[in-house]
């Protein structure tokens, strides 16, 4: 992994691939916005993020959750934390000196998996989907177990975001059957790589009852 820089223009690439640049964040800044918009108490929200990047969705739900709120972040690479913490934080505008931010170096699995209702939200952005993974270790997350994991983490009524470049429809159908009510949203902007070039990007709001 490694970031490359242009003026105020950031990329962060994985091997050859793009991984992220912050010149298109709609997509990260609506699965916090999503999942926000869906919770009934925001003022103590506490939020799991996977997934640091340049900071947008952790931005996003810092914008959205009041004074008592708390904001998690889990990154499994160092360097993102350090990037983040330096020059790059400017593209979200330096998310992690607010206090109501935390982060965890390591996997979100690992939190996912240790918690029981804890959280009021769970947004995952740490694939390009849930068949096209980052790191093999994170495919646990799509699994019935992974699912199950993230609901028992949730409060009744808790939502659990998933960002994809690509509709899956058999994860549709998994988390329905871990008893989560499901809506899959579409999420377009234009010049965004997605596999099928259209720009349109998939976000699962899925609640815990």
């Amino acid at each position: 992994m490694y970031l490359l820089s242009r003026g105020s223009e950031y990329a962060i690439h994985v091997d050859e691939r793009r991984l992220m640049t912050n010149r298109g964040h709609g997509s990260e800044d609506a699965l916090a916005d999503l999942a926000c918009d869906r919770l009934a108490r925001l003022n103590d929200a506490r939020i799991l993020v996977g997934g640091l990047g340049m900071g947008f969705t952790l931005a996003a739900a810092l914008r959205r959750v009041g004074p008592a709120g708390r904001v998690v972040v889990a990154e499994l690479v160092p360097a993102v934390v350090r990037w983040n913490r330096g020059h790059v934080g400017r593209a979200a505008r330096h998310p992690l000196q607010d206090p109501r931010a935390e982060v965890y170096i390591g996997n979100v699995c690992d939190l996912v998996e240790a918690s029981s209702a804890s959280y009021s939200a769970i947004l995952l952005d740490v694939d390009n989907g849930p068949r096209m993974l980052t790191r093999p270790s994170n495919g646990w997350l799509y699994t019935r177990g992974g699912i199950e994991a993230a609901r028992a983490a949730l409060i009744p009524g808790g939502i659990l975001g998933i960002w994809s470049a690509a509709i899956d429809g058999s994860l549709t159908r998994r988390l329905r059957k871990a008893g989560l009510a499901v809506e899959v949203l579409r999420y377009t902007e234009e010049g965004r790589p997605t596999p099928d070039d259209s720009g349109t990007q998939v976000l699962w709001m899925a609640r815990r009852p």
